[in-house]
C-alpha cells in the first residue's frame, strides 16, 4: 500500500477504518512524507512493515523515526525511489528522472491529488490522501502489485 498526507492529528485521529481495510492487505506500507506525528507510522506498523520519507510537515520525532528526505530501495527486483515533493507538475518525469536515474517507480506526495503518470522512461505514482482530500472528490490510498521486478499494477482507491 502506498500512503501520504496523512497529516495527523488534524486530519488523521487513528487509522480510518477503509484504509485500514486496504493495509490489512498490504505486504508492505511506503508512506511518501507529511506523517506529522510517529503514532501514525506506529498504527501502520501493526498492518505490515512501513517505509516513509520526510514531508515538508514533517519535524525531528518522524526523522527519530527513520524517515529520510529520499529513499531507494528494491521490492521484488523492482527499483523504487520515494520523496515527498516531486516539484511542479510541467517536466516532473523527467526530474524525476534526473533525480533517481536507476529508479523502476517513484512514490510522491506533498500535492494530496492522486496520479499515475509514465514518461521518461519512468512511471510516478502519488497516492493521494487518505485525510486532507482538498479538492479532490474522495481521500485516496494507492495499491502497487509488484511480482518479478515488473509493476504488474498500480491503482488508486478511495477510501473516504
Amino acid at each position: 500500500m502506498a500512503v501520504s498526507d496523512t497529516h495527523a492529528p488534524r486530519r488523521w485521529k487513528s487509522c480510518p477504518p477503509r484504509v485500514a481495510s486496504v493495509a490489512e492487505g498490504a505486504d508492505l506500507i511506503l508512506h511518501a512524507g507529511d506523517v506529522c506525528v510517529p503514532s501514525v507510522l506506529d498504527e501502520l506498523t501493526a498492518f505490515a512493515p512501513v517505509h516513509v520519507v520526510l514531508g515538508n510537515n514533517d519535524g525531528p520525532e518522524v526523522a527519530e523515526w527513520g524517515a529520510p528526505e529520499t529513499l531507494e530501495l528494491t521490492l521484488d527486483g523492482l527499483r523504487v525511489a520515494m520523496i515527498h515533493d516531486s516539484g511542479q507538475k510541467t517536466g516532473r518525469t523527467a526530474r524525476m528522472r534526473r533525480r533517481f536515474p536507476d529508479a523502476d517507480l517513484v512514490v510522491f506526495g506533498h500535492s494530496h491529488i492522486p496520479l499515475d503518470e509514465t514518461g521518461d522512461g519512468l512511471r510516478i505514482f502519488n497516492p493521494g490522501s487518505p485525510t486532507d482530500k482538498r479538492r479532490q472528490p474522495h481521500g485516496t490510498v494507492g495499491v502497487l502489485e509488484i511480482s518479478s521486478g515488473e509493476l504488474v499494477s498500480a491503482r488508486i482507491v478511495e477510501v473516504t
